[in-house]
């Protein structure tokens, strides 16, 4: 599974380099805090999959990197392989 450390995301951001952000979280989650993109919920991966590219690099995240491990590894068996896991989530966004 590849993945990007919260620093090298935010590199990409300056860069201005083309990738989308697909935000696995619950609803409350990401209303407290989120850095953007699509939001898609854990739960609701499987019926909105075809909303998520399956060209170009896509980043997704939750708090800690656990779920969106869990989404990226189901989403590789249904043929998607360019899914890139953000390290740490958002607890080591907002730490970097």
């Amino acid at each position: 599974m590849k993945k990007i450390t919260p620093a090298e995301l935010k590199e990409w951001v300056l860069e201005d380099k083309p990738f989308v952000l697909v935000d696995v979280r619950e609803d409350w989650e990401h209303e407290l805090y989120n850095i953007g993109g699509i939001h898609i919920p854990i739960g609701e991966i499987l019926e909105r999959k075809d909303e998520i590219p399956k060209e170009g690099d896509v980043v997704m995240y939750c708090e800690k990197g656990i779920r969106s491990t869990l989404v990226i590894q189901r989403l590789e068996q249904m043929g998607y392989h360019n899914l890139i896991n953000l390290t740490g989530g958002m607890s080591a966004w907002k730490k970097d």
